[in-house]
């Protein structure tokens, strides 16, 4: 595994910067998520740690040791793309194996290395069927093999579950928890623009915004102590819920920030908001009922169990103490 370590690093295309001055440190043998929205540079982060795009400027290192110009190969990382990237005429086996055949590695190695892949990943089964005998989820377990056979430093996933299915999607994610849990010694960096999968997979998360980092933490403390109003509105689903306004300023900020599960039904007198149900979506163990207050986009409710709310049901709503996020006009928490 490596420690890894971003220094003032600047990533440009001709006039347009992409990356503009990222500081981070990914701990050995940790999970790391980036995650952000389209165009945010989370990918091009990822190719300048493989080798795949030179740094414009700034430091890379792994280990302390400088790794600016030192060539993907001897980087000790192994990539897993979306598109798999199967060759079509090679059983699983030999996919697996491919990249140790170029090494000339002996045929008793690779076998050996192969096998204990296939089954940590339960793919041993598949190993003399082609790529296009697979499901989606088993040519990506294919493509995870191939890099866990060459015993990499880093793994370093680019939005690995995009081509799946919903269901495939949840299997997937959870074979990669397990990948990461048995293979404590080594690093792994994971793209993904689904907050879900950064939630459910990373040690940390790291949130970025045009190029800039808004945020390094646990899962926890990015949803339960958000730096700022995008990274509040970014992680968590359903969204947080923002008043501004009238009600803002009876909190003393200019954005009230209120997730779905910290707003209660009370009685008239101690109510602070009060609506019509204008929406409601049963998801069976949980309802998100959508309250028309007057304030703009209608306040997400969430109620657990199985309930009937009538669309046009009054509701009287109050915040749950202690569970309000109060910004101010740079977008920036008061705390």
């Amino acid at each position: 595994m490596a420690n890894i370590q971003l220094k003032a690093v600047r990533k440009s295309y001709g006039a347009v910067e992409v990356i503009k001055g990222v500081d981070l440190e990914i701990k050995k043998g940790e999970f790391m998520v980036f995650v952000g929205p389209s165009g945010c540079g989370k990918s091009t982060m990822l190719r300048l740690i493989s080798g795949l795009e030179q740094i414009t400027s700034g430091d890379l290192l792994f280990d302390d040791e400088l790794v600016n110009n030192v060539v993907p190969a001897k980087r000790g990382i192994a990539m897993v793309f979306q598109s798999y990237a199967l060759y079509p005429h090679m059983t699983v086996f030999d996919n697996m194996a491919f990249g140790m055949k170029l090494d000339k590695t002996s045929k008793q190695e690779m076998k050996d290395r192969v096998q204990k892949a296939a089954e940590l990943l339960q793919i041993d089964h598949l190993l003399d069927r082609l790529p296009k005998q697979l499901s989606g989820g088993q040519r990506q377990r294919v493509a995870i093999g191939r890099a866990i056979v060459r015993d990499p430093r880093v793994f370093l996933f680019d939005e690995p579950l995009s081509n799946l299915d919903a269901a495939l999607r949840v299997q997937t994610r959870l074979e990669i928890a397990k990948l990461h849990h048995d293979m404590t010694d080594v690093t792994m960096i994971y793209v993904t623009h689904d907050q879900v999968e950064a939630m459910t997979l990373a040690d940390r998360i790291c949130v970025l915004r045009d190029g800039l980092i808004e945020q390094v933490g646990t899962p926890s403390e990015l949803y339960e102590n958000p730096a700022s109003l995008f990274v509040a509105g970014f992680i968590g689903s359903p969204q947080m819920n923002f008043l501004k306004g009238a009600i803002a300023e009876k909190h003393n900020c200019t954005t009230l920030g209120i997730r779905a599960e910290h707003i209660e039904i009370a009685d008239a007198a101690d109510a602070e908001w009060t609506g019509k149900v204008v929406h409601a979506e049963d998801l069976g163990s949980d309802n998100y009922l959508f309250v028309d207050i007057g304030a703009g986009d209608p306040l997400i409710v969430r109620r657990p169990g199985k309930l009937e709310t009538p669309l046009g049901t009054e509701l009287n709503l109050r915040p749950i103490a202690g569970h309000i996020h109060r910004f101010d006009a740079n977008e920036k928490p008061i705390r």
